[in-house]
């Protein structure tokens, strides 16, 4: 039934999942895994760092696919990591796309989520969207507030008080705040409840 199977990763909790299943059925099927990692071109840093922080990603699961006895093919690459899936399963012809809902979170960080959605919507081939069953659902300002907080603790950061009410924009929640006289947008994605906290700079 099943000859090809793409699993785009970037790491997160929901990609492992997504592999899990990939592994699962490429192994009934004596199919082929193809793993792709895209590098978004939304990220803001060195793109040989984002592109080595890809392979490594992609290198293990190659490793544990072999471990499974399963033929794994790995890629790396860049662009719209949507457009990117799309195109890299119409390249490799594959016969279903197995990928997780919602992937690592913060600005300039996350990879699936709306890719997710945009490839069900768009692909040719079946798309099965695994969620990772220890997701963390933020539903409300004040639980975004608390996992806020609790991120800048984390991050040794005392006296944290919320400046303005959290709102949520796209995929995520966004919780404005200040510690130690700085000032912080905390995002806080919904599903996972995964946070990336960024400084704000004040002007002179």
């Amino acid at each position: 039934m099943y000859e090809r199977i793409l699993v785009p990763v970037d790491g997160g909790s929901e990609s492992r999942e997504a592999v899990s299943h990939a592994l699962d059925i490429a192994d009934k099927y004596d199919a082929t895994m193809y793993v792709l990692h895209v590098v978004s071109e939304q990220l803001v840093g060195d793109a040989e760092e984002l592109e080595a922080a890809g392979e490594q990603v992609t290198d293990e699961i190659v490793e544990r696919a072999t471990e499974h006895g399963v033929d794994v093919v790995a890629d790396v690459t860049d662009g719209r990591p949507s457009d990117r899936i799309l195109g890299y399963a119409d390249e490799r012809n594959v016969d279903l796309t197995v990928m997780g809902t919602h992937g690592r979170t913060g600005v300039g960080r996350v990879l699936l989520g709306s890719v997710a959605e945009r490839v069900a919507r768009h692909s040719d081939v079946p798309v099965l969207l695994v969620r990772s069953a220890g997701v963390r659902t933020v539903e409300s300002a004040e639980q975004a507030t608390a996992v806020a907080g609790d991120a800048l603790a984390v991050e040794g950061y005392d006296d944290v008080s919320v400046t303005e009410q959290p709102y949520r924009a796209a995929n995520t929640w966004i919780v404005r705040a200040s510690a130690d006289g700085e000032t912080f947008n905390v995002h806080v994605d919904p599903v996972t409840g995964e946070t990336s906290v960024a400084r704000i700079r004040q002007r002179d």
